[in-house]
């Protein structure tokens, strides 16, 4: 029988998986992989608006799968792990 810990970790994987499941944020995961970008430099990559990148970024953000740095007013998106390619 699962262990209170065992769900938690459980609960965890569920909600990582469920992270990666949207090909766009695949996409900006292996644009990531290259080095940090901003997201404009992501919405011209992949013809998405700002505001949609944006969106995929804090679910990647809140599922800690990404990065951010802030530099005067551009936030850099960097991967939190590069073993996360290959998890893909």
């Amino acid at each position: 029988m699962p262990s209170e810990r065992d769900r938690a970790i459980y609960k965890m994987q569920a909600e990582f998986c469920r992270t990666l499941t949207n090909p766009k944020r695949l996409e900006i995961l292996h644009l990531l992989q290259a080095g940090e970008k901003t997201v404009s430099e992501l919405a011209d990559v992949t013809s998405l608006r700002q505001a949609n990148v944006s969106q995929h970024l804090s679910v990647m953000r809140q599922s800690r799968i990404i990065n951010e740095r802030r530099e005067g007013n551009s936030v850099y998106y960097s991967l939190a792990n590069t073993k996360i390619i290959e998890a893909c």
